[in-house]
């Protein structure tokens, strides 16, 4: 396992060095939209505090997350009408982590609707948008 990079690209947007379209916002977490959605209200949850992903998280770290995920999949099931929700979570290179600071993905799901492929840029116009219908859910 490598060290945590305090220049990747979710410690920058932590900074406010990178832009993002934040959902939420709470003392230990911090959501914001994928700018590579594979579906639509596709958001990233992560830790203010520096971790590299589950493996060196602490249980502090772990607890907050997770409340944060939780709150924002149910967001993101009223905003878009959901059927379900998918929550990913990858662990070092060869667990398909390309970002190396603790993130889960969640992803509403419409039943019969695949995913995106991955790597895509999305309109960010409609992020933008989606941002809003999350933060409507979650007033």
């Amino acid at each position: 396992m490598g060290d945590y990079d305090p220049d990747n690209i979710f410690a920058k947007i932590l900074r406010g060095e990178i832009p993002c379209s934040r959902v939420y916002e709470d003392n230990d977490t911090l959501a914001f939209m994928d700018i590579m959605p594979r579906s639509d209200g596709h958001l990233l949850v992560i830790p203010k505090t520096p971790c590299r992903n589950l493996l060196d998280a602490s249980p502090e770290q772990l607890a907050a997350v997770m409340s944060t995920v939780q709150k924002l999949a149910k967001a993101v099931v009223k905003a878009f009408d959901a059927d379900g929700v998918t929550v990913q979570q990858f662990n070092e290179a060869a667990g398909g982590q390309e970002v190396f600071h603790l993130h889960f993905h969640i992803l509403p799901r419409q039943e019969g609707v695949p995913m995106r492929p991955p790597g895509n840029m999305g309109d960010f116009d409609l992020i933008a948008q989606h941002a809003e219908r999350v933060k409507g859910a979650l007033a």
